[in-house]
């Protein structure tokens, strides 16, 4: 009798994926996604330029180097193979990481989960609004110091530049979207909360020291900042420019319980930015 009162009064088990520990990611299993999303690109971006190369006729009994050289001095089809890569490289990585930390996606602590959910508080989104307004600004100004007389360009503003209205359409707005997407699912979702070493769900944000905290949002910043290095065409000038992106961009996933306005001021940024490819004037061919 008395055990099976003490069943009734009992609370009912929690369901099981709220009674087991977050299955977090490690900080190598974030850096393998890293080095996972830039090796596809290398191979897709290889793949699609041969393929382009041989569709324009020029691999047919000549060097495998030949077609993909005259395929990517087009600077149309440059900006062909660049979209499509950004395009796959990005939709596999996420569907990998969905797959992979499927109970993550939508949970709201930076050291639980990734945030795909939206902010409770509307005042993020007018600080990422400011934060992807400043940044270019303040960082221009920063890189504009630091370079000197040195030139600062990056692959994709070239590609921009050259391409014609089509191409430059497309690859903006892929920029300005799947771009910043997949770089703060990677930097301030998957890398990020792994940084902060979550393991256990009733965890609070209170649990974590300022130090662990500033450590985490110092390494993401400068891990962010340094991938974009073959882009820049190897010149540092610019990269406390994108290490300053990268903080606020950590500080809004941290504080808003969500991953969308890192991501609203990582695209606002990338839209002033490639703003100037329509707005330059092109020289005449």
């Amino acid at each position: 009798m008395n055990a099976a009162a003490d069943a009734l009064a009992a609370p009912p088990p929690l369901p099981p994926h709220l009674s087991r520990p977050v299955c977090a990611p490690g900080v190598g299993e974030a850096l393998a996604l890293l080095a996972l999303y830039f090796c596809l690109q290398l191979v897709i971006g290889f793949g699609a330029a041969l393929v382009a190369g041989l569709a324009l006729g020029t691999g047919q009994g000549v060097h495998v180097g030949s077609p993909l050289q005259s395929a990517m001095a087009n600077p149309d089809v440059r900006t062909a193979v660049t979209a499509v890569t950004l395009l796959l490289a990005a939709g596999i990585t996420l569907w990998l990481v969905h797959r992979r930390w499927p109970s993550q996606w939508r949970l709201a602590l930076a050291r639980q989960g990734f945030g795909f959910a939206p902010s409770t508080h509307p005042a993020f989104y007018f600080a990422a609004l400011a934060l992807g307004v400043g940044v270019p600004v303040i960082g221009g100004l920063l890189t504009h110091w630091l370079a000197g007389d040195h030139p600062v360009t990056q692959t994709i503003s070239q590609m921009g530049h050259e391409a014609a209205l089509p191409g430059r359409i497309a690859l903006a707005a892929l920029a300005v979207t799947l771009g910043p997407l997949v770089e703060e699912t990677m930097f301030r979702g998957v890398l990020f909360s792994s940084l902060l070493g979550f393991r256990q769900r009733r965890s609070t944000q209170r649990d974590l020291g300022g130090a662990r905290i500033a450590a985490a949002m110092l390494l993401s910043a400068a891990l962010f900042a340094t991938v974009h290095l073959p882009d820049l065409g190897w010149h540092w000038y610019a990269l406390p420019n994108l290490a300053l992106l990268g903080l606020g961009c950590a500080w809004l996933r941290l504080h808003s319980g969500s991953l969308w306005p890192a991501v609203l001021a990582h695209g606002i940024n990338n839209a002033l930015a490639v703003a100037s490819w329509f707005i330059v004037l092109h020289p005449a061919a």
